[in-house]
């Protein structure tokens, strides 16, 4: 199940607790300072610290959905009846995660409505720890409902290819510190204006002309190792004409010259007379 580690929304409250103009859609500035009735304001955590383990499905007399929350957790774990195959051969386990998909998609269909990904405009998924299969499983379905999403942060996740996922209206993509090797592990993203892919493991710009016909205005590569590479920038901008910022620096006239083709080294004689 999807779980939030604090249980704190992030502006946009319960209807419970909420203005009658507000919207379940629309993402504010988490916890307003002013705590008077009339105010619709509240901050409100959850009812006790012995809930603080639960999703928020499971919180009684709290009308919450997935995408009013702050950084809400979105890591699932086996159920008890795999915990104890795990013990036992694969093919045992591999009939229990049959029967856990089908228990799934009976009874937790009303709570992934609850969780309203689908209406998620604003959403950061980070520094989720996923560390386990089921974990990366349940994290690729989320990111595959964000279908109105405009901005993401999915920052130190461990992510190694997200080239299943499609996120149609995305306008800011943050996948700083991640695991990406190559940019086709990235997301379809024919929305994109800014992207920031610092801190991976790129070393090559293969692929980057697929993002050519996009709206992206800014790229961040930094400490990739192909930011080390010759005539980076220039390769960068010619492939990305649109492009307006490299690794936060504005494009140059420098970045416009087409960039250098290096010749074949010829091999010198050195004659002694």
């Amino acid at each position: 199940m999807s779980e939030s580690s604090s249980g704190v929304n992030s502006g946009s409250f319960p209807k419970s607790h909420s203005s009658p103009d507000s919207e379940l859609g629309v993402t504010a500035t988490p916890l307003s300072v002013d705590h008077s009735p009339d105010s619709g304001l509240v901050s409100t955590p959850v009812p006790s610290s012995r809930f603080r383990f639960l999703s928020w499905h499971r919180l009684e007399q709290c009308d919450v959905t997935g995408d009013q929350l702050a950084c809400p957790r979105v890591r699932e774990g086996p159920s008890q009846e795999e915990l104890h195959l795990a013990e036992d051969v694969d093919v045992l386990l591999e009939r229990g995660r049959r029967r856990r998909r089908r228990k799934e998609e009976g009874q937790r269909w009303e709570e992934r409505l609850q969780e309203n990904w689908e209406n998620c405009l604003e959403l950061n998924l980070s520094y989720q720890d996923l560390g386990d299969p089921y974990q990366l499983e349940n994290f690729l379905r989320i990111l595959r409902r964000l279908i109105r999403v405009e901005k993401l942060q999915l920052i130190d996740n461990s992510l190694m290819n997200l080239s299943s996922v499609r996120l149609p209206r995305c306008r800011m993509l943050n996948l700083h510190r991640n695991h990406l090797v190559y940019l086709h592990q990235l997301p379809k993203l024919p929305a994109v204006e800014h992207l920031c892919l610092s801190e991976n493991a790129i070393a090559s710009l293969g692929g980057l002309g697929s993002l050519g016909h996009s709206r992206l205005r800014s790229l961040n590569l930094t400490r990739n190792p192909v930011a080390f590479t010759q005539d980076y920038r220039a390769r960068v901008f010619s492939c990305l004409p649109n492009l307006e910022v490299l690794d936060g620096i504005p494009k140059l006239p420098a970045d416009a010259l087409p960039f250098r083709i290096r010749a074949p080294e010829t091999t010198r004689i050195c004659n002694i007379l």
